[in-house]
């Protein structure tokens, strides 16, 4: 506990492109599941965060079968300082997506499913239609299937993208914060931290029965004070479920790891969390907001089912 009790230091600096502790390596992917989920998502044409944010855990999950799905193209409009996905300006969206989309889901047995997006400033909604047309599809090829998705802030169209989203019924909305408001400028210049913190609140307003979800990478150069600050705000917002993971640098352009967080850290983080009051908490160097998503759904379902007495619906 004595690495995150003197919470307002610094976090120590390491060279750029320091080489990983061997707690954060893994073993490249060989799995025939894994060669046919690539093959799946390559037929389908559909992208997935897992390739395009150069994930670590991308052997582990599509060995079993699970992706995450990044609609709305390739092409991201922003340029933040700790993401992989290109930038620049996005071609016309893909209608044809939510149909293939749900045939993925269908094709893979899939019982929980993970959609995020690029962001689209260019379009009029952010591309919150297309969320919902995707909702939709799913839900009619495999109404069994839970749904979660991970969207973008809707910069200037959140209020009506948000509501859109949520009549659409998803049965866990994540939105990640991503780190603490000082790095903002830094390490996500395009977006507001409590702009995103109230689109937290707010779909958790209009629907106290979604689930909501949000994340932070370490190793950024927060404190553990700003951190807990960070967990305070999401717990007054309703957030039910944190993410921590640590930051990895993808590329030499980009904001350079400045601590490699010990998995005995993260541990002292998930008790901090844990007695704030979240009813799920997952904290661990190679936690990423969708790894392990449907057994933790489940478990928050249970949690929740527990806390209503045994009455509780879906979701």
């Amino acid at each position: 506990m004595s690495e995150i009790l003197n919470l307002s230091d610094p976090a120590p600096v390491t060279p750029a492109r320091a080489r990983k502790p061997d707690w954060l390596r893994v073993k490249a992917p060989t799995s025939l599941a894994f060669s046919e989920t690539r093959a799946l998502m390559r037929r389908l044409k559909l992208n997935t965060v897992c390739e395009e944010a150069a994930c670590p855990n991308i052997g582990e999950c599509w060995s079993q079968k699970h992706a995450t799905v990044m609609i709305l193209g390739e092409t991201c409009t922003r340029a933040c300082a700790f993401c992989n996905v290109k930038t620049g300006m996005p071609g016309p969206v893909d209608m044809s997506e939510p149909a293939h989309l749900a045939e993925a889901a269908v094709a893979l047995g899939l019982e929980h499913i993970v959609i995020t997006s690029v962001d689209r400033d260019d379009l009029p909604d952010g591309g919150a239609g297309h969320f919902v047309r995707v909702i939709e599809a799913i839900r009619a090829a495999a109404p069994a299937t839970t749904i979660e998705i991970l969207t973008p802030d809707f910069r200037n169209k959140a209020e009506r993208a948000v509501q859109m989203i949520v009549e659409a019924g998803p049965d866990v909305y994540n939105h990640n914060l991503e780190t603490v408001p000082r790095l903002y400028p830094t390490i996500r210049p395009g977006a507001r931290y409590y702009h995103s913190l109230r689109l937290l609140d707010r779909v958790k307003a209009l629907s106290p029965r979604i689930f909501t979800k949000s994340g932070v990478m370490v190793g950024l150069g927060e404190t553990g004070q700003e951190l807990h600050q960070v967990w305070d705000d999401m717990r007054s917002a309703g957030v039910d479920f944190l993410t921590v993971g640590q930051y990895l640098q993808p590329t030499p352009r980009h904001a350079k790891v400045m601590e490699f967080v010990t998995p005995q850290t993260f541990q002292a983080y998930a008790s901090v969390a844990r007695s704030k009051g979240f009813l799920q908490v997952a904290a661990s160097p190679l936690t990423r907001s969708s790894y392990h998503a449907g057994r933790d759904f489940a478990e928050m379902q249970a949690k929740r089912h527990a806390e209503a007495g045994g009455s509780g619906a879906r979701g």
